[in-house]
């Protein structure tokens, strides 16, 4: 979406000025749909456009903001007028949105005090997915999805600690974005559970999401969640997303093909899914998962056990309690404005002991040490956004009950301090909408997004970084150049995400900036510990990790690497030149050719097994 309204802005044919008006008669025409708890007057909106700098990196895009989320002048409600109040400053999730040029609508329903998966526990009503008419949107931030979903505006902000970022994105068709916790700000957002909870994007694809994510992302000053240091830079691309469903298979060649840039990856499937008696889930997954095969990805089944276990504390163990830390003198001085569901949940809270907190303290530890060798047989994991779909009504007769299954496969990524990110995949048989999420440990977000754009068929061009600067463009120039005078160093094995020597680039400052293959021209070679990238005659076309990084953190790195490597310039596939690690040949004369594996993760992959 955000690709179109920019060739408008360019061509003439559109302007923020159209677009703002095309949005509040949307609305006006949708009338009470349950999306919306305050909008702000369309004469104000457009006053913000006035003067507004075209070049800034979301000019005039408009978005919404999920109504726990402050923004001066407009209550926060948190779906609970009574618990309302006014803030005196704005978000600084919401201010970066702003100074980045983007447009504020409005502000959007959810399930009360965030407290929900379906969308259905709110005073402002309940708005229902755009896809099947009575189909629930999914909470808490169903007002945000449906907004996006029902393309009243291109993006919104919600918020995800149980899967409220991820579960309405499937139900809605829409991309949820749950960033690592810490990544971006959560400061002027009303907690839920403090200690997990993080701002969430939705979006109509994923290159949009990745635009919005490079302009939140990074620490803010006084937040006592973020991560210090910071999380890592990660590798993402961007460009002119191809908006549109998801095609039936990638062309050949294309940037979702796995051999077009991102490369295989080992992702795991669960050994034995479940889906609550819904077969026609069970086929969509099971297409998603063929999908992933075809695009060159290697299939590697994992016992979900110990991450489920992980998930049912957050309802079943002492988190209830911290539910409570935000909003319970409310909650125990006027339960009767509080929804019916939302009163029972939070009422669990108070039975918690402190030895109820470190008994599910340490069994939280327990259990994040077990999923821990995973991380080791796989890069990713993919799992059904949720196992099955429910109707308002069928929803409204089991809220409890059904709510926990609606969070089957999200409730324990915070938990474990996992990112993820949720797209559509198609419809089931039952003409039910299907979704699947990508979970990876925190600060695998770039990785992530990079491979759910393969999986939609959403091409990227150009790449940038997400870090603590926010917004990074890789520019032009000759060998190596990019952003703000940085280099690009092309890593080919112990230095590359997930390698042992990672952590040297980690503490040169080095940004990520994506996966690319080399020129037909070189070969690649098992040295022992490491391997060896050798330009020969006649060689072939290798996968290789791009870094950005100071020209003076590149002469850090090359006295620190022993014989018979070193730094050159590589050919890449595109034509461009770059700065990387090469070896010197008659290293290679006793070497065995891994050429054919493409990669070194593939090659070790291949050892291991």
């Amino acid at each position: 979406m955000f690709a179109e309204l920019r060739a408008g802005y360019r061509t003439g044919a559109l302007t923020p000025r159209d677009v703002v008006a095309d949005v509040f008669s949307k609305i006006k025409e949708r009338g009470d749909d349950g999306v919306w708890i305050s909008l702000r007057q369309e004469a104000e909106v457009l006053a913000d456009l006035d003067g507004l700098d075209p070049e800034l990196p979301l000019y005039g895009l408009p978005f919404a903001v999920k109504d726990n989320i402050d923004v001066a002048g407009l209550p926060t409600t948190a779906a609970c007028p009574a618990f309302a109040y006014r803030p005196a400053a704005t978000a600084p999730v919401v201010e970066r949105l702003l100074a980045a040029g983007a447009v504020l609508v409005g502000k959007t329903n959810l399930d009360q005090f965030a407290t929900g998966l379906s969308g259905m526990r709110s005073p402002y009503g309940s708005c229902e997915s755009p896809l099947v008419p009575g189909l629930i949107s999914g909470g808490s931030s169903s007002g945000s999805a449906v907004a996006v979903a029902a393309g009243l505006v291109p993006f919104a902000l919600g918020t995800d600690t149980a899967g409220s970022g991820r579960v309405p994105a499937a139900l809605t068709g829409t991309v949820g974005v749950k960033p690592s916790r810490g990544l971006v700000p959560g400061l002027g957002i009303l907690p839920a559970c403090a200690s997990l909870d993080c701002p969430s994007v939705f979006a109509a694809t994923v290159g949009d999401a990745v635009e919005v994510l490079r302009v939140i992302a990074g620490p803010h000053p006084g937040d006592p969640w973020a991560r210090v240091p910071p999380v890592p830079p990660l590798p993402l691309s961007s460009g002119s997303p191809v908006s549109g469903p998801p095609p039936s298979g990638p062309p050949s060649g294309s940037p979702g093909s796995a051999s077009a840039g991102s490369g295989p990856r080992r992702i795991g499937v669960p050994l034995a899914a479940r889906f609550f008696g819904d077969e026609a889930a069970e086929s969509a997954f099971a297409a998603a998962v063929e999908r992933l095969a075809a695009l060159g990805h290697v299939l590697v089944p994992v016992d979900l056990e110990p991450f489920l276990a992980a998930g049912s504390l957050l309802y079943e163990g002492p988190w209830v309690a911290e539910r409570l830390a935000s909003v319970g003198d409310f909650v125990h001085r006027h339960p009767e404005h509080l929804h019916p569901v939302t009163r029972d949940v939070l009422a669990t809270g108070r039975a918690v002991t402190g030895v109820d907190v470190f008994t599910g303290m340490h069994r939280l530890r327990e259990l994040r040490a077990s999923t821990r060798p995973v991380w080791e047989r796989v890069d990713v994991l993919v799992v059904p956004t949720v196992p099955t779909t429910f109707t308002l009504r069928e929803m409204a007769e089991d809220p409890i009950a059904r709510n926990s299954v609606l969070g089957h496969y999200t409730t324990f990524a915070n938990l474990l301090d996992l990112a993820a990110v949720a797209v559509p995949a198609g419809f089931t048989a039952r003409g039910r909408p299907h979704g699947v999420t990508f979970l990876a440990p925190a600060g695998s977000d770039g990785a992530l997004l990079t491979l759910a754009a393969g999986f939609t068929g959403d091409p990227f061009s150009g790449s940038a970084g997400i870090g603590t600067t926010g917004v990074g463009r890789t520019g032009e120039g000759g060998a190596g150049a990019g952003a703000s005078g940085r280099v690009t160093l092309a890593v080919v094995g112990a230095h590359r995400t997930g390698q042992p020597l990672h952590h040297h680039l980690i503490a040169l400052g080095a940004v990520p900036a994506g996966i690319a293959r080399t020129a037909a021209a070189y070969r690649l070679y098992d040295l022992g510990d490491r391997p060896g990238l050798v330009r020969e005659t006649g060689g072939g076309s290798v996968e290789v990790e791009l870094h950005e990084l100071a020209p003076a953190a590149l002469g850090e790195l090359l006295v620190t690497i022993p014989e018979p490597l070193g730094l050159g310039t590589v050919e890449l596939r595109d034509g461009r030149r770059v700065h990387g690690f090469l070896c010197e040949a008659y290293a290679a004369e006793r070497a065995r050719d891994i050429t054919s594996y493409a990669n070194w993760p593939a090659y070790l992959l291949s050892r291991s097994g």
